[in-house]
């Protein structure tokens, strides 16, 4: 059963798109999201980001825009691509002009699944909460991050382990290294120290695999 929520997709809908078939929508993202690659990249990554959308302490400018971008944000999904944002974001836009809805909310939506990429949260409005949404499993328990870096592993299985260890310390290392991985108030209190050690840990296995 997917883990997302049709009731609450069409809700949205409804909100945002004059027009359109909120349900075959839904349908070609519960097809996206259910593809055999995706071991973390799936519903149950859209629905946790929702979950944290759904605090009173997150408050962007515009929720139901920055709600539209947490669903789309990774419908597009290869490993081996390097422009599933960009994919995604275009798939997005096409969904929202294809409902009637205006040109302003497909350039936000595709410009918040960009910052997803891009990870600059001063990109556009809202990318803060966005970027911080998206890389709440940082910060979450032990347990919770190692299953989230097996199943970055999983998803990246045809890459020579040696080479994995290497390539994925790198990344999180740039996390490590900012001086804030969150740039909201509340994500910093909630997840920056725990995703700091979390990072810290999981490079040191890195690195000894690598080695």
């Amino acid at each position: 059963m997917s883990a997302l929520d049709p009731k609450r997709w069409d809700a949205l809908w409804a909100r945002l798109l004059p027009a359109g078939d909120a349900s075959a929508a839904f349908r070609q993202l519960e097809t996206l999201y259910s593809q055999p690659v995706r071991r973390y990249h799936n519903a149950a990554h859209i629905a946790a980001c929702l979950g944290e959308l759904d605090s009173p302490l997150v408050t962007p400018a515009d929720i139901d825009a920055l709600e539209f971008a947490i669903w789309f944000h990774d419908a597009i999904y290869d490993p081996k691509s390097g422009d599933n944002e960009e994919q995604s974001a275009a798939l997005a836009r096409e969904s929202i002009a294809g409902a009637g809805g205006s040109p302003a909310l497909a350039a936000q939506v595709g410009a918040l699944v960009l910052a997803t990429k891009t990870h600059d949260p001063n990109c556009v409005p809202d990318a803060r909460w966005m970027i911080d949404i998206d890389l709440s499993i940082l910060g979450k328990s032990e347990a919770e991050f190692d299953a989230y870096e097996a199943a970055i592993r999983a998803e990246y299985s045809w890459v020579d382990e040696a080479l994995f260890g290497q390539r994925r310390a790198a990344i999180l290392e740039l996390f490590l290294s900012r001086a804030q991985i969150y740039t909201t108030s509340p994500f910093t209190s909630k997840y920056e120290a725990a995703a700091r050690a979390n990072l810290r840990r999981s490079i040191t296995g890195l690195q000894s695999r690598a080695s």
